[in-house]
């Protein structure tokens, strides 16, 4: 269509992703340009159907940012529970072992909550102040002009599987402002695009994720309290695999239960999503379960680099926050706080370049100046060299994680910094002397009743798309699923997309007998398979808007 023919809104500010990073910005950027006396246009962009509808995490949230952010309103955010008892648990196979609890988990004055139900709070407060926020509305690309960053188009509607129009088509809107803030979530859509044509993590380590996976249990009353916390560490997960298990006690006698892993592992057989159906069996996990009924589920993933791993986060109109960027803090299993202040920080640069004469690179620049100076990097830098180190597996980087403790954070006491891998990277080709070593798992038969396969944990994710639009999962040379990535990966798509959406079929039409299918309308938006693709010729891009999961209580 023309560009003639696509409607245009100018406004002051956007800030893409209705995160608790976005959302944390543009309360503040509200509440301080109301202060000085400053009439700004502020819009958020969410793709999801409602707030929280794609936010998902643990959680144990540090309350830190929100206490700054709402100083007289934060306690009536909806946390399930203070912090109350914790355990830390090393898994074997048939045991467990109690550990002291590592200084950087203790979660003393943290609360439980369910991230889906805390952004749907912040969205009110943040339409209260006067922030526009616009649902199913995903951002599809960046707009562009003389190098700098001036807007975003918002996906079209009502496109057929085929590329047609259909009678409800609506064309994408382009959405114009000062500056645009990025804070879509790991792997963002935008944050690629920008980074293909800026090189923004020129000069540092690659960001490395992590996939998790959460359920959460309705349980017999009494079994567990609410605010009880359990993290563990070790089986299922072999001791090259970054990873571990969690546990959180939700009030009304429910159960979050999640399990880490590392999108950096080495055996292409290693399935997330079983090894999480595994956990669950353990003698310490089990008897936890036992006579309760999984509810809810969801995965998503998470930017573990940490410090070294942050990008150049600001140029010529536009930032990046939150996960887009990775504030995230590994050591301790949490980044809403960070991402919350990261969003704080954006606004404050943001009204200090408008009150200064008008948004330039120069004046944008000063958001990495205000990290630095921040209490963000005060927590990062300590742990900065945290994931790297479990690249040489579970006992060098407990090694590091102690050492770091009395040394700054200096990699094996004296490096300064470490550097990483890209996750897919890391994967071993089964034709080397290595891969062909190694073995699937044994796989776990799903019950129904205490471990599910795939397609009954997304139907507990809500997630629904229509299912006659185009695919949003680009494989750009599908021929390399058959020719090459059988016999190099054995096809490990289909193990690490947690919601059954990449198959391979026979198909007597084809020269190869086999083909990839692709189940669209499962996906849980994890981004796992943009990052992990060993070939890197997967790209993610949103769907139709409202499409995807429903996180609201997760």
């Amino acid at each position: 269509m023309s560009e003639q023919e696509r409607e245009t809104l100018e406004i002051d500010v956007l800030f893409v992703g209705a995160g608790p990073a976005s959302l944390a910005g543009a309360a503040h950027l509200a509440r301080k340009a109301k202060a000085a006396g400053l009439e700004l246009s502020i819009a958020v962009l969410e793709k999801g159907r409602e707030a929280g509808s794609h936010a998902l995490s643990g959680a144990v949230v540090d309350p830190r940012a929100l206490r700054e952010l709402w100083p007289d309103a934060w306690e009536s955010a909806p946390f399930e529970a203070p912090v109350g008892h914790e355990r830390f648990l090393f898994l074997t196979g048939k045991k467990g072992f109690s550990l002291p609890i590592p200084p950087p988990l203790e979660n003393h004055g943290n609360y439980v909550a369910s991230l889906g139900k805390l952004v749907k709070w912040m969205a009110g407060r943040v339409e209260e102040a006067g922030v526009d926020v616009f649902y199913e509305f995903p951002a599809s690309r960046v707009l562009v002009e003389d190098g700098r960053v001036v807007g975003v188009r918002t996906a079209d509607r009502g496109i057929s599987h085929t590329g047609a129009k259909k009678a409800n088509f609506e064309p994408g809107v382009d959405i114009r402002a000062q500056v645009v803030v990025l804070g879509e979530g790991p792997r963002g859509t935008l944050v690629k695009q920008l980074d293909a044509d800026l090189d923004l993590w020129q000069g540092k380590n690659p960001q490395v994720y992590a996939i998790g996976l959460k359920e959460i249990w309705d349980l017999p009353p009494g079994r567990i309290g609410a605010g009880e916390v359990l993290h563990t560490l070790g089986w299922p997960l072999d001791t090259s695999t970054f990873g571990g298990g969690f546990a959180y006690g939700m009030q009304n006698d429910q159960l979050i239960i999640g399990l880490v892993v590392g999108l950096d592992y080495k055996n292409p057989h290693l399935d997330p999503h079983q090894e999480f159906q595994r956990m669950k069996t353990h003698p310490e996990i089990a008897p936890l379960l036992k006579g309760g009924k999984m509810a809810f589920y969801g995965a998503k993933a998470l930017p573990e680099g940490g410090w070294w791993s942050l990008p150049r986060c600001s140029g010529d109109g536009f930032l990046l926050i939150g996960d887009s960027a990775g504030f995230l803090n590994g050591q301790r299993l949490k980044g809403i706080h960070l991402g919350m202040k990261s969003g704080m920080l954006a606004a404050e640069t943001v009204l200090e370049a408008l009150q200064a004469g008008g948004i330039t690179a120069e004046r944008l620049a000063r958001f990495g100046e205000k990290v630095e100076a921040s209490w963000i990097k005060k927590e990062l830098y300590p742990v900065r060299n945290f994931h790297q180190a479990f690249d040489h597996g579970l006992a060098a980087g407990m090694f590091q994680a102690g050492v770091g403790l009395v040394t700054g954070g200096r990699g094996w006491g004296f490096k300064d910094r470490l550097p990483t891998h890209a996750g897919h990277e890391r994967m071993v080709n089964l034709q080397s002397p290595e891969g062909q070593r190694m073995r699937p798992a044994e796989p776990v038969k799903p019950d129904g009743t205490l471990t599910f396969d795939r397609l009954a944990d997304v139907y507990h994710s809500g997630t629904a798309h229509d299912e006659d639009q185009p695919v949003h999962l680009l494989v750009h040379d599908p021929s390399i699923c058959v020719e090459r990535c059988t016999a190099e990966y054995a096809n490990p798509c289909q193990r690490f997309c947690p919601a059954a959406v990449y198959e391979m079929v026979d198909d007597s039409t084809v020269p190869a007998g086999r083909r990839l299918q692709i189940n669209a309308s499962n996906c849980v938006h994890c981004k796992t398979c943009d990052i992990m693709d060993p070939y890197q010729i997967i790209t993610w891009v949103p769907p139709e808007g409202g499409g995807g999961p429903n996180y609201g209580k997760m």
